[in-house]
């Protein structure tokens, strides 16, 4: 009977309580997600990646690629290493728009296709990672901003656009058929190198040249044109991360690499980020260091004013368990020095009780039920218990 008592009379919000509550909430994600979706679905058609000869937006490249069709050269998208390895030959130009992505099995295959093709190699943004395989004999220096800089070398392509957009990567070479073009603290940001059977490799530092807001400063498209269109066929490969070909180097001992080989470099900055986001949000949220302090009321409320709000609370809740306990509690309080009871047993029953029926006359009520019993099942009964304790105080006074 105790525990349908407690059940019945839990503060727990009920299921109502707590869709009142959250249902704006989830209004509000549901608008979100909707609208995300609408959204992505709009502008799915005719959005795609940094450096795509289809996109329209400001990093892509689609303007290079339609004044490119003006001058009758062919481009082709291709996103897997077969199809650009399958590509390449004496009229077609090469483009890797990220060489860094690719894996070592993937480089040295493209590598190997691309060297005695006869056609253009042009590599974007080739770091440490690619440029060793792509371009052997071939190092990177530190990457230098990107601003409009001066040909300074006697490539024609370069001579003819004049100033243009470059920096990133720096490049530095012993080989002597290469022009060094574009140069940042005396190394290029465009090397030009000669490959077998007429055909050459074109190390961009840095993509700038190509993207739609850039192509009509300076010279940048006349060099672009003039890098990208030497051969009818434009190849534009923008490696990808469902290429089947990647996996192959598990089968070139890539299959014995730890875990921890498979997590990106940044990982630990990362993490650390992460931790001290973690301390700053718990620094937040327990900002109330120091003791609590009181503070004046800035109105004065009587206390049957707050009797009743409290009482209300109880009611609308349905807690008679708490509302009994502090009408016993209070009595018990008000009692013990009337008896003769430290306060510190005015909670203990084998302390209060026995100084109660000293001072009262035997009776048939059960004081133990009255002042330590279970809470009412009803709102009556709780009334009728407010009743008696207030007589047994007035017992207590008058005896």
């Amino acid at each position: 009977m105790t525990a349908a008592t407690l059940s019945s009379t839990s503060t727990s919000p009920t299921t109502r309580q707590v869709w009142t509550r959250t249902r704006g909430l989830l209004l509000a994600l549901v608008i979100l997600v909707v609208a995300g979706i609408a959204m992505a679905a709009l502008r799915s058609g005719d959005q795609h990646g940094r450096l795509d000869p289809r996109s329209a937006d400001r990093y892509g490249s689609r303007a290079v690629a339609e004044l490119l069709k003006g001058r009758g050269v062919s481009t082709r998208v291709v996103t897997t290493l077969d199809e650009a390895t399958s590509a390449v030959g004496p009229d077609t130009t090469l483009l890797v728009a990220a060489p860094d992505l690719l894996t070592d099995h993937q480089q040295q295959t493209l590598h190997t296709a691309t060297a005695s093709s006869g056609g253009r190699t042009v590599l974007l943004s080739a770091g440490p990672v690619s440029i060793d395989a792509l371009a052997p004999g071939v190092r990177t220096e530190t990457p230098a901003p990107v601003s409009a800089r001066t040909p300074q070398c006697a490539l024609p392509a370069a001579r003819s656009a004049g100033n243009a957009d470059l920096g990133g990567e720096r490049y530095a070479t012993e080989t002597s058929h290469a022009d060094n073009c574009y140069p940042s603290g005396g190394l290029p940001t465009l090397l030009r190198i000669d490959d077998a059977n007429d055909g050459d490799t074109v190390l961009l530092g840095s993509p700038d040249i190509l993207y739609n807001h850039r192509l009509d400063k300076h010279g940048n498209a006349s060099l672009a044109l003039q890098l990208l269109g030497s051969r009818t066929h434009l190849v534009w490969y923008l490696p990808s991360l469902s290429d089947s070909s990647a996996a192959d180097d598990s089968t070139d001992g890539g299959g014995n690499s730890s875990f921890l080989d498979l997590i990106p470099s940044g990982w630990l900055w990362g993490t650390l980020q992460l931790a001290l986001a973690a301390v700053l949000a718990a620094v937040w949220r327990a900002r109330r260091l120091g003791p609590l302090v009181t503070e004046q009321l800035p109105v004065a409320i009587r206390a049957s004013e707050a009797t009743e709000g409290r009482a209300r609370l109880y009611r609308k809740v349905n807690a008679r368990d708490r509302a009994a306990s502090a009408l016993r509690s209070a009595t018990r309080t008000r009692l013990a020095p009337l008896l003769g009871v430290p306060p510190i047993d005015a909670h203990s029953p084998e302390a209060l009780l026995p100084a109660v029926s000293a001072q009262l006359p035997a009776g048939d009520r059960d004081l133990k039920t009255l002042l330590f019993g279970p809470a009412p099942a009803d709102d009556t009964a709780l009334i009728r218990l407010a009743d008696q304790l207030d007589a047994l105080e007035r017992e207590v006074r008058t005896s």
